[in-house]
């Protein structure tokens, strides 16, 4: 059982109870403030929990879930994932919600993302992680920055969101990077 302790934040496989929570937050909740920033140009149909629940079953590897569970103080907050955009050159990308407005702006995200990043490259022999966003949500930018990322792609206008277009953006750290950055 795969279980990263922080000092906000604890990464864990989803119980649950977990699994519940995120699905309260990804389908039912009303106001949708994560949908807000979290792709929000992509149309997504409410499925079944039967199906939710199915999606965290996924590995990216033997033995290393492709998603875990934010929690804070044992509250399910958010979760991280990651995504093979092509398994046969090592290209995946990863990501990052938190549904609970409450512990934005808190480093919780940030503290959240990183151990994530560290764990994956610890795990694996990837060379390069990456992910995607979207030029209108800066704070996910502002994040990836931080832990080292640099903008690989940016594709204009490429993004609808109430009536507006914005960039496209990818960006990517490679294991060498990683790496001095915990040195």
């Amino acid at each position: 059982m795969v279980q990263i302790n922080g000092k906000k934040v604890l990464l864990k496989e989803a119980a649950d109870t977990d699994i519940d929570e995120l699905y309260f937050w990804k389908y039912e909740d009303k106001e949708q403030e994560a949908k807000k920033w979290n792709g929000p140009y992509i149309t997504e149909e409410k499925i079944s929990k039967a199906e939710y629940i199915s999606h965290w079953a996924h590995e990216i590897y033997p033995d290393m879930p492709a998603s875990l569970a934010i929690l804070v103080d044992g509250k399910t907050i958010g979760y991280v994932g990651s995504y093979w955009v092509d398994k046969n050159t090592d290209w995946l990308d990863t990501g990052i919600v938190i549904y609970d407005k409450n512990y934005w702006n808190g480093g919780y995200g940030s503290e959240a993302y990183e151990l994530w990043i560290d764990h994956i490259f610890q795990n694996t022999d990837l060379h390069r992680l990456g992910m995607s966003t979207w030029s209108g949500n800066r704070r996910m930018i502002k994040v990836a920055e931080k832990l080292g990322m640099k903008e690989e792609a940016r594709i204009r206008e490429a993004r609808k969101v109430n009536g507006n277009y914005f960039d496209a953006v990818k960006m990517g750290i490679l294991r060498r990077e990683w790496d001095l950055t915990k040195n």
